[in-house]
């Protein structure tokens, strides 16, 4: 199979053409920056940037997350940003609580979420609000309801669309009532009847999630009174530009624990609810967004996973009238970012060759032209003059705020969180592999030498649809690279950003495709004479953390394997995991497919594990129950034949984590344990203490 290459619409380069890490826009950012990788806290208390708006005046407004005093949560704040790229930013909120979300009215008002206090009701301090800013004078509440309110999508007249939660069977007029009187008898009970019952880190089925109008004045209209827990659960809305019209997407129950997501159209007059587009056994869809003059509706389109084949993203566009749709030719990008610009183009951002890009779609013909690349580009804010404001990241440089002009030429702008000196360098890499190009990032730390060669990690990363190629603020390789190792950052089968041939080589899910290639790729870097093949590390986490457990059992090459969130006993998670029916759809029963299980499940295997593994989980992670690291440490602390305090493997539980570890205090308390962990069985450091001193 040859290396996959762009339609020719697409401007970008082909796949084995490296992608360059860029040196930045040009522009005059803030030069205070963080500097130091030694310490971990530090960094953990950088700004991040979480997302964007652009207002009908020209300005700009970010949202920034930083950790609190303790450490015990990421606190958001809103700050404007100067467009012209000279200014600093400067902060429009200060709540304890924090606000998020913003999106400007068309008066040129901010409106946000925030769960603050509202200093006219004493209402409950920890439910979500929609909260209006002018350009001068405080912010006040718009709306609110009992189960909380967010903001999804704002008219030209200034109605808004929200979404918010109500006790089942209930109604927004007595979901206040019936609340108080669950909490007073202290009930937390969940009648189920039916999949799914889990998402993540919550439950489904204690909750009715509606679709509500909002006028200006705050007054809330329920749009969906007729829906149970499962319809909306995670549905994304629009709403029009006139207001007339909600698309959002429609989840139903099928046969066999499945679901099925439509597109679904509400009159926001008569609440009268039709079907625009209707999801059957080979696709559904999802993110319906209406085009600036309301006529055309873009959607996702995903092809349902099957033993053969993953599931495929489209990017369709809809005429609300009736006619043929258009699929966006996007080549090889894969989907992340999608909006309308002014013009009535439509602006896609994604994954593309270990690297990103934003393209520009005809939305007449498909036919896409590149706006920029050689970076990752999120929160997509068209502006009127034509730009487009967004965040940009790359392995080397935490996501940034540009402005990326109709010419293409990006400034960056002024904003808290920059990182001016990295440990190390970043380069890209590539091994040809049974004829398939397969690359990744190479961060090698400063000093590595042939006579003081480092010691090298690989990581696998997870989805198993996903691409090393953007900042990482939960696995950070310069954290490492400070500490002396190199880290190499593959992209191998199944990675996102190489078309659909990239996506379905190695489905479904094998590890043995994965690791061969992976393994390829390291071998041809530890070649080099800066590297120390002999002290190596694995870690991964999700399906890098499955792939990671996997590898345990089937080399001993490491000298130390970390696995975060991983996947262990394939026949137990496929029917334990909040995904359970497309686990099952995909890998069928065990009986079905005995070769597969034998020799993909990672526990099949657990005799032969000789590398010291740290295990690391969440209890709140339902996409990969914490039943899979108790049964992995049950496995390895029941077979390890010797003295019990000989054995190697560690078990690190973070018992208020999900699927990712979000807290600040315990990232604090993970980062510095696996640190420690290979030091000290790679470089031979002393033994991480028994009690943690993090």
């Amino acid at each position: 199979m040859s290396h996959p290459t762009p339609v020719p619409e697409s401007p970008t380069s082909s796949g084995s053409a490296a992608p360059t890490p860029s040196s930045g826009p040009s522009g005059a950012p803030d030069p205070a920056g963080f500097t130091d990788f030694s310490d971990v806290d530090g960094f953990l208390r950088i700004p991040r940037l979480a997302s964007l708006a652009a207002g009908p005046d020209g300005r700009a407004v970010a949202a920034i997350q930083e950790a609190d005093e303790p450490g015990a949560k990421l606190v958001s704040s809103l700050w404007e940003l100067d467009t012209a790229g000279e200014r600093p930013a400067r902060r429009l909120t200060f709540s304890q609580k924090g606000e998020s979300s913003p999106v400007f009215a068309p008066d040129g008002s901010l409106l946000f979420s925030s769960a603050r206090p509202d200093p006219q009701n004493e209402g409950d301090e920890d439910t979500s609000a929609i909260w209006r800013l002018p350009r001068t004078g405080e912010a006040q509440v718009v709306a609110s309801a009992p189960g909380g309110l967010s903001l999804l999508a704002v008219a030209d007249d200034g109605m808004l669309l929200g979404a918010t939660e109500v006790l089942p069977g209930g109604t927004l007029e007595d979901d206040a009532e019936r609340r108080k009187a669950r909490k007073d008898a202290e009930q937390t009970t969940i009648w189920h009847t039916g999949m799914p019952i889990r998402q993540w880190d919550h439950e489904i089925g204690d909750r009715s999630r509606r679709l509500v109008l909002v006028t200006p004045e705050g007054d809330l209209t329920d749009l969906t009174p007729d829906v149970g827990t499962v319809t909306l659960y995670s549905a994304s809305a629009d709403l029009s530009p006139d207001g007339a019209t909600v698309a959002t997407s429609w989840t139903q129950r099928v046969r066999g624990g499945e679901t099925r997501s439509s597109i679904a159209l509400i009159d926001t007059a008569t609440l009268r609810r039709s079907a625009l587009l209707v999801a059957d056994d080979d696709a559904q869809y999802g993110s319906p967004l209406f085009s600036r003059d309301g006529q055309r509706l873009a959607v996702i389109r995903s092809t349902t996973s099957t033993p053969t084949d993953t599931s495929y993203s489209r990017l369709e566009i809809h005429p609300i009238g009736g006619g043929d749709p258009v699929t966006a030719r996007l080549g090889d990008l894969s989907i992340g970012d999608v909006e309308w610009a002014d013009d009535g183009t439509l602006l896609v951002a994604g994954d593309l060759h270990s690297s990103g890009a934003i393209l520009t779609v005809d939305p007449d013909t498909g036919a896409v032209r590149t706006v920029a690349d050689g970076a990752v580009f999120s929160a997509l804010a068209p502006a009127p003059d034509g730009s487009v404001l967004a965040l940009r990241s790359d392995v080397a440089t935490p996501a940034r705020p540009v402005r990326i002009a109709m010419d293409g030429a990006a400034r960056e702008l002024p904003a808290p969180g920059t990182v001016t000196d990295l440990p190390g360098t970043l380069e890209w890499v590539g091994a040809d592999v049974d004829g398939v190009v397969v690359g990744g990032w190479l961060c090698l730390p400063r000093g590595a030498t042939a006579e003081e060669p480092a010691p090298v990690m690989l990581w696998v990363h997870g989805g198993p649809h996903g691409s090393y190629n953007a900042w990482s603020w939960r696995w950070c390789p310069w954290l490492a690279v400070e500490r002396g190792y190199a880290v190499l950052m593959p992209d191998p089968a199944m990675s996102t950003g190489y078309g659909d041939a990239g996506l379905n080589r190695g489905w479904p899910r094998r590890p043995d495709v994965v690791f061969h290639e992976c393994e390829r790729l390291f071998d041809t870097v530890l070649a080099r004479p800066e590297l120390d093949g002999s002290r190596t590390a694995m870690l991964g986490a999700s399906f890098g953390g499955f792939m990671a457990n996997w590898i345990a059992g089937h080399t001993d090459r490491f000298d130390a394997i970390v696995t975060h969130a991983g996947l262990w006993a394939l026949e137990q998670q496929h029917r334990t995991t909040d995904a359970a029916a497309s686990k099952m759809r995909v890998h069928r029963h065990e009986d079905e497919d005995p070769d597969w299980y034998r020799t993909s499940s990672p526990h099949r295997a657990v005799g032969a594990i000789t590398t010291p593994m740290l295990v690391t989980h969440g209890n709140r992670d339902y996409r990969v129950p914490i039943s899979e690291a108790l049964r992995l440490w049950w496995d390895l602390v029941s077979t390890w034949d010797g003295p019990p305090e000989t054995m190697p493997h560690r078990f690190l539980q973070l018992t208020s984590e999900n699927h990712w570890v979000l807290t600040p205090s315990n990232a604090l308390a993970w980062n510095q344990t696996v640190l420690a962990f290979c030091d000290q069985h790679v470089l031979g450091a002393e033994p991480v203490p028994e009690v943690l001193p993090w």
